[in-house]
């Protein structure tokens, strides 16, 4: 049945998306790599208790908080994995392992790049100064009075940490 069917040559048309390919599999990863809550949604984690958004139903589906005891969330969480064996994605036409296996198909793999020759030809990474000369084409190590002298570190200062202010609080006034 399938060898008369691979014998024929087929037409397919897709129309083309119109935003291009990109939006197509973004589109088709929302629903192939979802996860059961994203981390947007939860608010709290807290003494033994996980709050988060969802949608009240019986309530004309507005988002509302909820609360759980940890056990209970993980215990909804785990609903969500899929049993052993099962896939999100699976794979129909020729790609099929039946029909690879009923037709002797066999796929060959492209050609994998030789990684010690990529990182040999590798520059090592751009340092900071290296990048900031090659931005604005000025060397920040040359002396700026006679730019022949390197100038050179004697020491580094601390970071310096502005005061904690909450701006919930009244602000701050010089008296």
């Amino acid at each position: 049945m399938y060898k008369a069917l691979f014998g024929r040559p087929w037409v397919v048309y897709c129309k083309q998306p119109f935003f291009g390919p990109a939006q197509v599999v973004e589109y088709l990863g929302q629903y192939t790599h979802r996860v059961a809550i994203t981390n947007q949604r939860i608010l709290n984690i807290a003494d033994g208790k996980v709050t988060f958004v969802a949608k009240d139903y019986r309530d004309r589906a507005i988002k509302k908080p909820v609360t759980l005891n940890g056990v209970e969330f993980l215990r909804r969480f785990t609903m969500h994995i899929l049993p052993k064996r099962f896939v999100k994605i699976r794979r129909f036409g020729i790609y099929n392992h039946t029909v690879t296996r009923n037709l002797n198909l066999q796929f060959t793999p492209e050609e994998k790049p030789d990684i010690d020759k990529i990182i040999s030809q590798q520059k090592p990474p751009e340092t900071n100064v290296e990048r900031f000369e090659r931005l604005t084409g000025v060397n920040p190590c040359l002396c700026p009075a006679c730019k022949t002298g390197r100038m050179v570190a004697i020491r580094e200062l601390p970071r310096i940490r502005s005061p904690a202010w909450n701006p919930l609080e009244k602000p701050l006034t010089q008296s």
